[in-house]
Protein backbone atom coordinates (compact mmCIF):
# COMPACT_ATOMS: atom_id res chain seq x y z
CA UNK A 1 0.00 0.00 0.00
CA UNK A 2 1.24 3.50 -0.94
CA UNK A 3 1.01 5.70 1.87
CA UNK A 4 -0.71 9.38 1.85
CA UNK A 5 1.75 11.90 0.36
CA UNK A 6 2.01 14.79 3.53
CA UNK A 7 2.06 18.21 2.29
CA UNK A 8 4.22 20.24 4.83
CA UNK A 9 3.75 24.22 4.59
CA UNK A 10 6.21 26.41 5.23
CA UNK A 11 6.27 29.52 7.43
CA UNK A 12 5.69 31.89 4.60
CA UNK A 13 2.49 29.63 3.70
CA UNK A 14 0.72 29.55 7.01
CA UNK A 15 1.42 33.17 7.50
CA UNK A 16 -0.63 33.71 4.71
CA UNK A 17 -2.77 31.03 5.32
CA UNK A 18 -3.16 32.58 8.70
CA UNK A 19 -3.49 36.41 7.36
CA UNK A 20 -6.55 35.47 5.36
CA UNK A 21 -8.42 33.56 7.49
CA UNK A 22 -7.75 35.95 10.64
CA UNK A 23 -7.54 38.99 8.75
CA UNK A 24 -4.15 39.84 10.52
CA UNK A 25 -2.14 41.94 8.75
CA UNK A 26 1.90 41.55 9.00
CA UNK A 27 4.51 41.49 6.30
CA UNK A 28 7.70 39.17 6.56
CA UNK A 29 10.74 38.39 4.40
CA UNK A 30 10.83 34.52 4.26
CA UNK A 31 14.02 32.78 2.32
CA UNK A 32 12.92 29.91 0.17
CA UNK A 33 15.11 27.35 -1.60
CA UNK A 34 14.58 26.15 -5.18
CA UNK A 35 15.90 23.23 -6.57
CA UNK A 36 19.51 24.35 -7.60
CA UNK A 37 20.08 25.58 -4.00
CA UNK A 38 20.16 29.29 -4.46
CA UNK A 39 18.08 31.36 -1.96
CA UNK A 40 15.44 33.63 -3.17
CA UNK A 41 14.29 36.76 -0.36
CA UNK A 42 10.63 37.49 -0.78
CA UNK A 43 8.01 39.84 1.24
CA UNK A 44 5.08 38.23 2.28
CA UNK A 45 2.11 41.30 2.97
CA UNK A 46 -1.10 40.89 3.52
CA UNK A 47 -3.47 43.52 4.44
CA UNK A 48 -6.94 43.41 5.51
CA UNK A 49 -9.88 44.03 2.94
CA UNK A 50 -11.57 47.08 3.54
CA UNK A 51 -14.83 46.72 3.86
CA UNK A 52 -17.49 49.15 3.12
CA UNK A 53 -20.89 49.50 4.73
CA UNK A 54 -23.46 49.21 1.91
CA UNK A 55 -26.46 51.73 1.63
CA UNK A 56 -29.37 50.80 3.80
CA UNK A 57 -32.46 50.80 0.89
CA UNK A 58 -35.50 52.03 2.33
CA UNK A 59 -38.73 50.02 1.57
CA UNK A 60 -41.83 51.67 0.69
CA UNK A 61 -42.94 54.44 -1.72
CA UNK A 62 -41.04 57.42 -2.43
CA UNK A 63 -41.90 60.73 -0.64
CA UNK A 64 -42.60 63.31 -2.98
CA UNK A 65 -39.70 66.56 -3.55
CA UNK A 66 -40.50 69.31 -1.58
CA UNK A 67 -41.33 72.07 -3.76
CA UNK A 68 -40.32 76.11 -2.59
CA UNK A 69 -43.59 77.66 -2.31
CA UNK A 70 -43.43 81.05 -4.31
CA UNK A 71 -45.38 84.50 -2.32
CA UNK A 72 -48.01 85.63 -4.27
CA UNK A 73 -47.87 89.04 -6.27
CA UNK A 74 -48.43 91.33 -4.25
CA UNK A 75 -51.34 94.39 -5.18
CA UNK A 76 -47.77 97.19 -5.00
CA UNK A 77 -45.76 95.11 -7.38
CA UNK A 78 -48.94 94.29 -9.99
CA UNK A 79 -48.76 98.12 -9.71
CA UNK A 80 -45.45 98.77 -10.40
CA UNK A 81 -45.57 96.69 -13.52
CA UNK A 82 -48.48 98.16 -14.71
CA UNK A 83 -47.64 101.78 -14.04
CA UNK A 84 -47.33 104.21 -17.10
CA UNK A 85 -43.49 105.36 -17.85
CA UNK A 86 -41.97 107.30 -20.48
CA UNK A 87 -38.90 106.95 -22.15
CA UNK A 88 -37.43 109.67 -24.60
CA UNK A 89 -34.22 110.86 -26.39
CA UNK A 90 -32.73 113.28 -28.84
CA UNK A 91 -31.88 113.24 -32.01
CA UNK A 92 -28.48 114.53 -31.24
CA UNK A 93 -26.52 114.52 -28.45
CA UNK A 94 -24.09 117.39 -29.90
CA UNK A 95 -24.72 120.52 -31.71
CA UNK A 96 -21.61 122.64 -33.23
CA UNK A 97 -21.65 126.38 -33.37
CA UNK A 98 -19.54 127.93 -35.97
CA UNK A 99 -18.96 131.49 -37.52
CA UNK A 100 -21.66 130.68 -40.26
CA UNK A 101 -24.17 129.21 -37.27
CA UNK A 102 -27.85 130.18 -38.41
CA UNK A 103 -29.85 128.19 -35.66
CA UNK A 104 -30.34 124.18 -35.75
CA UNK A 105 -33.31 122.12 -34.71
CA UNK A 106 -33.65 119.27 -32.01
CA UNK A 107 -35.78 116.42 -32.41
CA UNK A 108 -37.38 115.08 -29.21
CA UNK A 109 -38.95 111.73 -29.75
CA UNK A 110 -40.32 108.67 -27.18
CA UNK A 111 -42.42 106.04 -25.92
CA UNK A 112 -44.88 105.42 -23.27
CA UNK A 113 -44.52 102.12 -21.14
CA UNK A 114 -47.52 99.84 -20.74
CA UNK A 115 -49.78 103.21 -21.86
CA UNK A 116 -53.62 102.69 -21.75
CA UNK A 117 -54.12 104.93 -24.36
CA UNK A 118 -57.11 104.28 -27.13
CA UNK A 119 -55.95 106.51 -29.58
CA UNK A 120 -53.86 109.24 -30.12
CA UNK A 121 -56.51 111.93 -30.27
CA UNK A 122 -58.47 110.85 -27.17
CA UNK A 123 -56.04 113.21 -25.20
CA UNK A 124 -55.89 110.41 -22.56
CA UNK A 125 -51.87 111.52 -22.06
CA UNK A 126 -50.57 114.91 -21.93
CA UNK A 127 -46.92 115.70 -22.68
CA UNK A 128 -44.71 118.39 -21.63
CA UNK A 129 -41.08 119.00 -22.82
CA UNK A 130 -38.86 121.63 -21.73
CA UNK A 131 -35.51 122.65 -23.36
CA UNK A 132 -33.38 124.79 -20.75
CA UNK A 133 -29.64 126.05 -20.90
CA UNK A 134 -27.38 125.98 -18.23
CA UNK A 135 -28.59 128.83 -15.74
CA UNK A 136 -26.13 132.12 -14.75
CA UNK A 137 -26.98 135.22 -12.75
CA UNK A 138 -28.89 137.81 -14.98
CA UNK A 139 -29.04 141.63 -14.10
CA UNK A 140 -32.10 143.51 -15.19
CA UNK A 141 -32.26 147.30 -15.23
CA UNK A 142 -34.62 149.85 -15.55
CA UNK A 143 -34.52 153.38 -17.11
CA UNK A 144 -36.15 156.32 -16.16
CA UNK A 145 -36.83 159.89 -16.88
CA UNK A 146 -34.86 162.12 -15.18
CA UNK A 147 -34.68 165.70 -16.76
CA UNK A 148 -35.96 164.89 -19.99
CA UNK A 149 -33.04 161.78 -20.44
CA UNK A 150 -33.59 158.13 -20.35
CA UNK A 151 -30.93 156.80 -17.94
CA UNK A 152 -30.89 153.63 -15.61
CA UNK A 153 -32.00 154.62 -12.15
CA UNK A 154 -32.90 150.97 -10.49
CA UNK A 155 -31.39 147.62 -11.56
CA UNK A 156 -31.88 143.98 -9.69
CA UNK A 157 -29.58 140.86 -9.72
CA UNK A 158 -31.35 137.20 -10.45
CA UNK A 159 -29.02 134.40 -9.03
CA UNK A 160 -30.26 131.87 -11.20
CA UNK A 161 -32.06 131.97 -14.61
CA UNK A 162 -32.21 129.67 -17.66
CA UNK A 163 -30.16 130.99 -20.67
CA UNK A 164 -32.60 129.50 -23.12
CA UNK A 165 -36.11 128.44 -22.59
CA UNK A 166 -38.08 126.53 -24.44
CA UNK A 167 -41.49 124.75 -23.52
CA UNK A 168 -43.55 122.21 -26.50
CA UNK A 169 -47.12 120.45 -25.13
CA UNK A 170 -49.78 118.96 -27.00
CA UNK A 171 -52.17 121.59 -25.07
CA UNK A 172 -51.93 124.84 -23.19
CA UNK A 173 -50.00 124.28 -19.99
CA UNK A 174 -52.53 125.95 -18.22
CA UNK A 175 -54.77 123.02 -19.46
CA UNK A 176 -52.57 120.18 -18.00
CA UNK A 177 -51.84 120.71 -14.70
CA UNK A 178 -52.61 123.42 -11.80
CA UNK A 179 -50.40 126.19 -11.15
CA UNK A 180 -49.54 124.12 -7.52
CA UNK A 181 -47.78 121.15 -9.69
CA UNK A 182 -46.33 123.54 -12.57
CA UNK A 183 -44.71 125.40 -9.98
CA UNK A 184 -43.28 122.24 -8.23
CA UNK A 185 -42.00 121.76 -11.87
CA UNK A 186 -41.37 125.41 -13.03
CA UNK A 187 -43.08 124.75 -16.19
CA UNK A 188 -43.59 127.78 -17.60
CA UNK A 189 -42.81 131.08 -17.77
CA UNK A 190 -44.73 132.45 -14.84
CA UNK A 191 -43.70 129.58 -12.66
CA UNK A 192 -39.41 129.98 -13.54
CA UNK A 193 -37.47 129.89 -10.08
CA UNK A 194 -36.50 133.50 -10.49
CA UNK A 195 -34.60 134.50 -7.02
CA UNK A 196 -33.19 137.55 -6.61
CA UNK A 197 -29.22 137.62 -5.26
CA UNK A 198 -28.54 138.64 -1.69
CA UNK A 199 -28.83 142.33 -0.88
CA UNK A 200 -31.91 142.58 -4.04
CA UNK A 201 -34.32 140.94 -2.00
CA UNK A 202 -35.62 143.07 0.85
CA UNK A 203 -34.76 146.51 -1.59
CA UNK A 204 -37.99 145.95 -3.62
CA UNK A 205 -41.34 145.22 -2.44
CA UNK A 206 -43.30 141.98 -3.87
CA UNK A 207 -44.32 144.24 -6.76
CA UNK A 208 -41.74 145.42 -8.01
CA UNK A 209 -39.89 142.24 -8.17
CA UNK A 210 -42.71 141.07 -9.89
CA UNK A 211 -42.37 143.67 -12.21
CA UNK A 212 -38.80 142.68 -12.73
CA UNK A 213 -39.57 139.40 -13.78
CA UNK A 214 -42.06 140.20 -16.12
CA UNK A 215 -39.73 142.50 -18.02
CA UNK A 216 -36.92 139.97 -17.69
CA UNK A 217 -39.31 137.36 -19.83
CA UNK A 218 -40.59 139.85 -22.02
CA UNK A 219 -36.75 140.87 -22.90
CA UNK A 220 -35.66 137.10 -23.42
CA UNK A 221 -39.19 136.51 -25.51
CA UNK A 222 -38.03 139.32 -27.59
CA UNK A 223 -34.70 138.06 -27.96
CA UNK A 224 -36.13 134.78 -29.20
CA UNK A 225 -34.29 132.83 -26.18
CA UNK A 226 -37.94 132.19 -24.24
CA UNK A 227 -40.03 130.13 -26.52
CA UNK A 228 -43.40 128.23 -26.18
CA UNK A 229 -44.81 125.95 -28.72
CA UNK A 230 -48.34 125.07 -27.86
CA UNK A 231 -50.18 124.00 -31.14
CA UNK A 232 -48.88 120.80 -32.24
CA UNK A 233 -46.07 121.19 -30.35
CA UNK A 234 -46.03 117.36 -28.94
CA UNK A 235 -47.59 115.26 -31.55
CA UNK A 236 -48.55 111.98 -30.63
CA UNK A 237 -48.16 108.55 -32.73
CA UNK A 238 -50.39 105.73 -32.25
CA UNK A 239 -51.01 104.77 -28.92
CA UNK A 240 -47.49 105.25 -27.13
CA UNK A 241 -45.02 107.50 -29.38
CA UNK A 242 -44.88 110.97 -29.94
CA UNK A 243 -42.23 113.78 -31.34
CA UNK A 244 -41.64 117.48 -30.72
CA UNK A 245 -39.08 119.79 -32.61
CA UNK A 246 -37.47 122.37 -31.08
CA UNK A 247 -36.07 125.28 -32.52
CA UNK A 248 -32.53 126.74 -31.61
CA UNK A 249 -31.72 130.34 -32.53
CA UNK A 250 -29.11 131.50 -34.14
CA UNK A 251 -28.09 133.52 -30.74
CA UNK A 252 -28.69 130.28 -28.45
CA UNK A 253 -25.85 130.60 -25.85
CA UNK A 254 -23.46 127.94 -25.86
CA UNK A 255 -23.39 125.17 -23.03
CA UNK A 256 -25.15 122.58 -21.87
CA UNK A 257 -28.92 122.00 -23.24
CA UNK A 258 -31.43 119.65 -20.60
CA UNK A 259 -34.27 118.29 -22.32
CA UNK A 260 -36.84 117.21 -19.37
CA UNK A 261 -39.91 115.23 -20.84
CA UNK A 262 -43.30 115.19 -18.77
CA UNK A 263 -45.56 112.54 -18.90
CA UNK A 264 -49.27 113.98 -17.29
CA UNK A 265 -52.88 112.13 -16.59
CA UNK A 266 -55.44 113.66 -14.59
CA UNK A 267 -53.25 116.76 -13.79
CA UNK A 268 -50.95 114.41 -12.46
CA UNK A 269 -47.35 113.97 -13.48
CA UNK A 270 -46.94 110.12 -13.41
CA UNK A 271 -43.51 109.78 -15.46
CA UNK A 272 -40.40 112.03 -16.36
CA UNK A 273 -37.23 111.61 -18.32
CA UNK A 274 -34.52 114.08 -19.10
CA UNK A 275 -32.18 113.83 -22.07
CA UNK A 276 -29.15 116.00 -22.84
CA UNK A 277 -27.30 118.08 -25.51
CA UNK A 278 -24.11 120.33 -25.54
CA UNK A 279 -23.66 123.06 -27.49
CA UNK A 280 -19.84 123.57 -28.70
CA UNK A 281 -18.09 125.49 -30.55
CA UNK A 282 -16.30 124.72 -34.01
CA UNK A 283 -14.10 126.20 -36.12
CA UNK A 284 -12.07 129.37 -36.10
CA UNK A 285 -15.15 130.84 -33.71
CA UNK A 286 -13.46 128.14 -30.96
CA UNK A 287 -9.92 128.64 -32.12
CA UNK A 288 -11.09 132.56 -31.10
CA UNK A 289 -12.75 132.14 -28.36
CA UNK A 290 -9.86 130.00 -26.64
CA UNK A 291 -7.13 132.37 -27.68
CA UNK A 292 -9.34 135.39 -25.95
CA UNK A 293 -9.90 133.88 -22.75
CA UNK A 294 -6.76 131.72 -22.54
CA UNK A 295 -4.47 135.01 -23.30
CA UNK A 296 -6.83 137.91 -22.74
CA UNK A 297 -3.57 140.71 -23.27
CA UNK A 298 -2.26 138.68 -26.60
CA UNK A 299 -5.69 138.95 -28.02
CA UNK A 300 -5.98 142.54 -27.22
CA UNK A 301 -2.57 143.46 -28.46
CA UNK A 302 -3.12 141.50 -31.58
CA UNK A 303 -6.82 143.16 -32.30
CA UNK A 304 -5.02 146.72 -31.97
CA UNK A 305 -2.44 145.71 -34.32
CA UNK A 306 -4.94 144.43 -36.64
CA UNK A 307 -6.94 147.16 -36.37
CA UNK A 308 -4.36 149.94 -37.20
CA UNK A 309 -2.90 147.72 -40.01
CA UNK A 310 -6.15 147.48 -41.75
CA UNK A 311 -6.37 151.63 -41.40
CA UNK A 312 -3.29 152.13 -42.73
CA UNK A 313 -4.33 149.86 -45.98
CA UNK A 314 -7.74 151.50 -45.57
CA UNK A 315 -5.96 154.49 -45.75
CA UNK A 316 -3.60 153.73 -48.97
CA UNK A 317 -5.75 152.39 -50.76
CA UNK A 318 -8.46 155.39 -51.18
CA UNK A 319 -5.12 157.95 -51.42
CA UNK A 320 -4.31 156.01 -53.88
CA UNK A 321 -7.67 155.79 -55.98
CA UNK A 322 -8.30 160.18 -55.65
CA UNK A 323 -4.44 160.35 -56.61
Amino acid sequence: MQRPRSITLGLPSVMCVCALVFGVPFATNAQSQDSTGMKLSRTVVAANAQTRPRPKVRMGPRRPPTRERVPPASAADSSAESAETIEADVSTRSVEVTAGFTGHEILVFGSIHNSQQPTDDSGYYDVVVVVEGAPEPVVVRRKSDVAGLWINTSSVTFASLPTYYAIAANRAIEEIAGPNVLDKLAIGFAHIKMTPAPGYKWSFSEQQLAAFKAATIRLKQKEGLYVVQVKDGVQFIGRSLFRSTVSLPANVPVGPLVARVFLFRNGEVISAHIARVTLERAGLERVLHNFAFRYPFSYGLFAVILAVLSGLLASAYFRRQTG
